[in-house]
C-alpha cells in the first residue's frame, strides 16, 4: 500500500494549504479544532466563513457535482482536513450536515428534499442529530423517541439528549420508534424535522468548559409532515447507520490532525520552558509514536474504503485510542508547564477541560471496545 499521495492529490494539498493561507480567518478561534469546538458568541462570522469554503469548493468535496460538490474522491476530503488542522483553519459551522446528514439524504432522500443541500453547503442551514437519549446513551438501537401516525402527519413525542448545535440549527434528523411494540433495530424510522415547529423545546447543556454545545432536545406532540420521511417507513436503522458510515469515514483526519497540531505545540513547549525531567520526555514521544501509528492507521482505513470496503471496526479504533491520547497530551501539557501552570493561555486551559468529554462523545470508549472485542476479536456479546 502506497501511503504517498498521488501527483493529483500532492497538487490538490498544494492548493489547499495556498487557499487556507490566503483567506482563513483569524479571529474564529472558537472553530479552529474539530476536537474541541466552542460556543459562538456570534455566528455571523462563522457562517460567511461557511459560505466561503463553499465558493471556493472546499464544501462537499466528496458530494457529486449535480448536487454542488467535487465529485472527488474520499482521500481529497481527507487531505483537506489534515490541512486545516494543521493550519489550525476553522472549519465549517455546519460539519454535521456537511459530512453526515448531507450525504444521507443525497442517497435516501426525495427531490423535494435533496433541496436542503445547496443550504447545506454554504451553511444557510445548520443541521443536527437526534440519535441519543437518556436511558440509551450510545445503545442507538435503545430509541424510544416515539412517532404516531395521524393522517398525513406523525405525532412525535420524546427527549434526546447530547445534540451538538441544536440550539443553533434549523432542522435535525431524528431517529423515532414509529412502530408500537417494536424493539431494538426494528420499527424506527428516520424524519426530517423542521425545529421552529410548535412542540420542539432545546436546553443547552453547560459543560465543564462553560460552553453549551450540547443540547437537551424535548418533543412534545410535535406534528412533522409524512413527506419528511426520509428513506421507507420502518428502516431507520438502516438509514441512521449509513449518516454514522459517513462519519467514521473521514472523522478520523480531523481528529488526529488536531492531535497532531497540539503535538507539535507540546513539543515546542520543551524548548520554551526548558524541560529536562526523563520521565515527561518519554511520556512526549510515546505521544509521537502515538500519533505516527493513528495517521497510519487513518491512511490505512481510506485505502480499504476506497476499494469499495465497507466502513469496519477501524473507524471505532482511531476514535478510541484518539480520544485517550488526546486526554493524555493535554494533561502532560500541564505537567511539562510545572508551577507556570497557573498561566497557561486560556486555549490550553479550555483543551484540558474539553478533553474529558472525548471518551464519553461519539459513542462512549465502553461501547466502542465492545465493538472492536465483538468485530475484530470475536468475542461473544456482552448482552
Amino acid at each position: 500500500m502506497d501511503l504517498d499521495d498521488t501527483p493529483d492529490e500532492a497538487s490538490f494539498r498544494a492548493e489547499v494549504r495556498g487557499w487556507l493561507a490566503a483567506h482563513k480567518p483569524h479571529d474564529l478561534t472558537e472553530l479552529s479544532s474539530v476536537a474541541a469546538i466552542r460556543d459562538l458568541p456570534d455566528v455571523a462570522p462563522a457562517l460567511e466563513w461557511s459560505a466561503k469554503l463553499a465558493e471556493a469548493g472546499y464544501a462537499g468535496i466528496t458530494w457529486p457535482a449535480e448536487h454542488g460538490g467535487r465529485g472527488a474522491p474520499l482521500s481529497y476530503q481527507a487531505i483537506f482536513l489534515e490541512e486545516a488542522a494543521a493550519m489550525d483553519a476553522p472549519v465549517h459551522l455546519g460539519g454535521i450536515g456537511l459530512n453526515m446528514i448531507g450525504p444521507t439524504i443525497i442517497e435516501y432522500g426525495t427531490p423535494e428534499q435533496k433541496q436542503h443541500l445547496a443550504h447545506i453547503l454554504d451553511g444557510s442551514e445548520i443541521w443536527c442529530q437526534g440519535f441519543s437519549e437518556p436511558g440509551a446513551g450510545s445503545d442507538l438501537a435503545g430509541v424510544r423517541t416515539r412517532a404516531t401516525l395521524d393522517g398525513d402527519h406523525y405525532v412525535i413525542n420524546g427527549q434526546k439528549v447530547w445534540s451538538s448545535f441544536a440550539h443553533i440549527a434549523q432542522w435535525c434528523m431524528l431517529l423515532v420508534r414509529s412502530e408500537a411494540g417494536s424493539e431494538r433495530h426494528r420499527g424506527l424510522t428516520m424524519i426530517l424535522v423542521d425545529l421552529d415547529l410548535p412542540g420542539v423545546e432545546i436546553r443547552p447543556i453547560r459543560e465543564l468548559t462553560g460552553d453549551a454545545v450540547f443540547n437537551e432536545v424535548f418533543y412534545n406532540d410535535v406534528r412533522v409532515p409524512v413527506s419528511h420521511v426520509l428513506g421507507a417507513v420502518g428502516d431507520g436503522w438502516n438509514v441512521a447507520m449509513t449518516t454514522l458510515g459517513h462519519e467514521r469515514a473521514t472523522l478520523g483526519f480531523s481528529l488526529v490532525g488536531s492531535l497532531e497540531a497540539l503535538l507539535r505545540r507540546a513539543v515546542a513547549l520543551v524548548a520554551e520552558v526548558g524541560v529536562s525531567d526523563p520521565l515527561l520526555l518519554d511520556r512526549l514521544a510515546a505521544e509521537v509514536v502515538e500519533v505516527e501509528a493513528l495517521k497510519l492507521t487513518n491512511r490505512r482505513f481510506l485505502a480499504t474504503l476506497e476499494d469499495g470496503a465497507v466502513p469496519g471496526a477501524e473507524g471505532s479504533a482511531i476514535k478510541l485510542r484518539w480520544s485517550l491520547a488526546n486526554q493524555r497530551l493535554t494533561s502532560l501539557i500541564f505537567d511539562m508547564l510545572g508551577p507556570a501552570a497557573v498561566a497557561a493561555p486560556e486555549e490550553w486551559r479550555y483543551q484540558r477541560f474539553r478533553s474529558r468529554a472525548n471518551t464519553i462523545e461519539a459513542g462512549t470508549n465502553e461501547v466502542l471496545r465492545g465493538i472492536l472485542a465483538e468485530r475484530v476479536l470475536g468475542l461473544p456479546r456482552s448482552r
